[in-house]
């Protein structure tokens, strides 16, 4: 094993300091600093180009200015953006957390909502719904996202900014979302006309009930969960979680899940003294949500039965639901007073920057904050990496499905959802985990179209405006970071890899 990380880092390195020679040289071929001045007018014109060759050591060859750019990098000065005078190491730790902040954001959502879409699309397979779900992924995956951010920006930004300005009730609106959670809940749930009716019935039922109920209520203009509404949620995934990866007969299970969900109420009304007693930050929201993992891993355990990891595995993640739940119960606690900012001026859905400039407020104001910038790019990256994830879960899945261990397990008497869950699904995601670790950083250096779209100051927009700049230090560092993470990603989707598959690391 050593040796192959050794031998993995070694070629990395040398693809990396290959990959510096021969972008600094193209930069170097390709970029002008002294464009600007070359048609500058001023009568010192021939002394201001002095000055700048001077200081940027234009008058020596590429190759002595990569030794000496080189040389820094390795001691860990990264250079300065000549142009404004800045530290390209302060310019990048900004830069670098910005984009984390939303790349990691969507691939999040991306990843749940297209593993679980392809599942489902995979086990419907030619019935309406996977030609439906089937034809809005390739539509997904062929639209351009400036395209989609713009759209989002029209509709969703300014329509939404609008309507909170002059609440109405839109019942054709309404109707019309209803009858679409109808009819995906019924091509996804159920397979007979008969049962298939029955679920659009309680889905459209539903789903009216709760948008009638947020629009005439008010909701929408006070939105906020409570304990009823973190209650809700809880026990709602205790009695999911538990149906599909344990089944509703293996009581212990069932126990132990609705056991932390009831946990997590109790837990809603401990936090409220908590947040308001004591300065939160992101550091101690991390430990407070391991502290759940654990509790709930230890009632897992408490509960006990033949499979105590299968109990401990479903209280995790309904801790890990009802830890989110009561973050953002909190957090939109202060709808308020962040409506009522006059920098907001009721307008609360952001359409340029990661952060309202000057805005004020405690820590769970700027954690609504966030949220609110957050909103369209992140629906914009998920509306195209979901089309991609639900395609290859699809066809990961089918071809899993055709393989001769399943038919031996449906044989041996196990019930479809032990099928799919323990032997089917955990196969189906072995190529999604050589895909998204690569994916994730990849869009870390590559959302270039969204950032400059939405004005996040992102490593996509550093690079495009260090580029139009002709600043080679910051593009320089650029290359570097998003080509060892690369690297470092495609390490780490092998060693899932073969985590994932006892084959991959026989073979190593």
């Amino acid at each position: 094993m050593l040796r192959f990380i050794a031998r993995r880092l070694a070629t990395a390195l040398g693809l990396l300091l290959l990959l510096s020679v021969l972008v600094y040289w193209l930069l170097s071929v390709a970029l002008d600093p002294l464009d600007d001045l070359r048609t500058n007018p001023a009568v010192n014109r021939d002394q201001l180009i002095e000055i700048r060759v001077m200081q940027l050591n234009l008058d020596q060859p590429w190759f002595v200015r990569y030794w000496d750019w080189l040389t820094s990098f390795v001691r860990g000065d990264l250079g300065v953006a000549w142009r404004t005078g800045q530290q390209v190491n302060d310019l990048l730790g900004g830069a670098i957390a910005t984009s984390v902040q939303l790349v990691f954001a969507a691939t999040v959502i991306a990843l749940l909502v297209g593993v679980t879409i392809g599942l489902i699309s995979a086990l419907r397979q030619y019935t309406t719904f996977d030609y439906a779900i089937t034809f809005v992924s390739f539509v997904l995956f062929a639209l351009p996202v400036f395209w989609v951010a713009v759209l989002l920006k029209q509709f969703l930004a300014i329509g939404v900014n609008d309507y909170l300005n002059n609440p109405t009730m839109n019942w054709p609106a309404v109707i019309g979302l209803s009858v679409v959670a109808g009819l995906f809940w019924a091509g996804a749930i159920a397979t007979e006309f008969r049962r298939q009716l029955m679920v659009f019935g309680i889905a459209f039922a539903t789903t009216l009930a709760v948008l009638s109920y947020a629009l005439l209520s008010g909701w929408v203009l006070d939105p906020q969960l409570g304990v009823i509404g973190v209650g809700l949620i809880g026990f709602g995934a205790a009695v999911a979680i538990t149906m599909i990866f344990a089944g509703l007969n293996n009581r212990r299970a069932l126990y132990s899940a609705l056991t932390t969900a009831a946990a997590g109420v109790v837990a809603w009304v401990a936090m409220q003294w908590l947040f308001f007693y004591y300065e939160m930050n992101e550091w101690l929201l991390l430990g407070l949500l391991l502290v759940a993992i654990g509790v709930a891993c230890l009632i897992g355990w408490l509960f006990g039965g033949p499979d105590r990891g299968v109990s401990m595995r479903g209280a995790s993640v309904v801790a890990v639901i009802v830890a989110v739940a009561i973050y953002a119960d909190r957090v939109l606690q202060g709808w308020d007073v962040y409506m009522g900012a006059s920098i907001i001026n009721r307008r609360p859905i952001a359409t340029i920057g990661s952060g309202t400039p000057n805005l004020g407020g405690d820590f769970w104001i700027t954690q609504l904050d966030k949220w609110t910038h957050l909103i369209l790019p992140t629906i914009a990256l998920v509306l195209i990496s979901f089309a991609g994830y639900t395609r290859y879960q699809r066809g990961s899945m089918l071809e899993v499905m055709s393989q001769d261990y399943i038919r031996t397990a449906r044989a041996k008497g196990l019930s479809e959802r032990i099928v799919i869950t323990r032997h089917a699904l955990r196969n189906a995601l072995l190529p999604l985990a050589s895909i998204v670790p690569v994916d994730f950083i990849t869009m870390i250096g590559g959302a270039v179209i969204t950032e400059t779209i939405f004005s996040w100051a992102g490593m996509g927009r550093l690079f495009i405006t260090s580029l139009g700049g002709s600043e080679i230090d910051p593009v320089m560092a650029y290359i570097m970071i998003t080509g060892a993470l690369a690297m470092i990603a495609n390490l780490v989707a092998d060693f899932v890899y073969g985590i994932l598959d006892p084959r991959i690391r026989v073979n190593a």
